[in-house]
């Protein structure tokens, strides 16, 4: 049985922002963007993702003009997975500010 390695932080970035909207199909330009990744490090995220069965990719349907793209959205796996992560620590100056009403 092959042994697999924990997910790195950017990897568990990029599966909890898949994870808000589990539906969606998402490109990977926008994924960078939201993820601060650059498409050096975010491919090869998406790639192991997906080979691990956390994320589908597909080719987006063709519109006159344009290049297929790959699209992506995480699967039924990947949600499980990210409800197992344990849930990622505030910094301790935003939870000051929430608890004295401050806006962040």
């Amino acid at each position: 049985m092959p042994r697999t390695r924990a997910l790195s932080p950017q990897a568990v970035r990029v599966l909890r922002a898949l994870a808000e909207e589990p539906m969606r199909w998402r490109y990977g330009y926008e994924l960078s963007a939201e993820v601060d990744l650059r498409s050096g490090s975010l491919y090869p995220i998406l790639m192991r993702l997906a080979d691990r069965g956390l994320l589908e990719s597909a080719w987006e349907p063709t519109t006159a003009g344009k290049p297929p793209r790959h699209i992506y959205r995480i699967t039924a796996a990947g949600v499980a997975e990210v409800a197992q992560l344990p849930r990622p620590v505030a910094r301790r100056r935003t939870a000051v500010r929430q608890q004295l009403g401050r806006a962040t």
